[in-house]
């Protein structure tokens, strides 16, 4: 019970983000690193996995595909998170120190970890030795 609330939870957090994507594409494009082609193409894409990720990490039936999908959508969109701060680029006008980007780099570990764990792939049993 308590991983299917975890997982609702977390698929709205998604999903919510990523209609922002769509809502407000131009605080998301500013930090697509300018090597990558077409930024606004891709703000569109990601914000589509997400709202997709999203959804299917709510259901039990998607959740194991859907949970490895996030952890290596999260390790795919990282980069933007390194050019911000390696160029100390803003983010919706708000300029994060080191420390600020190391709380998102462990943030974004977190939730990795927890799409790992919603998918099963990490399990944790009492037996364990």
């Amino acid at each position: 019970m308590l991983q299917h609330i975890l997982a609702v939870i977390y698929g709205l957090a998604f999903i919510w983000i990523g209609v922002a994507h769509f809502k407000e594409p131009q605080k998301f494009v500013e930090i697509v690193p300018p090597l990558l082609p077409f930024p606004l193409l891709l703000v569109y894409l990601s914000g589509a996995m997400e709202v997709a990720g999203g959804l299917a990490i709510i259901f039990p039936e998607t959740r194991v595909i859907a949970g490895r999908f996030l952890a290596l959508f999260l390790i795919g969109v990282y980069p933007a998170n390194l050019y911000m701060w390696t160029h100390d680029v803003s983010f919706n006008g708000t300029q994060f120190d080191s420390q600020g980007h190391i709380l998102r780099l462990g943030a974004q570990l977190l939730l990795i970890f927890v799409a790992l764990y919603l998918s099963s792939d990490l399990e944790f049993s009492k037996n364990s030795a």
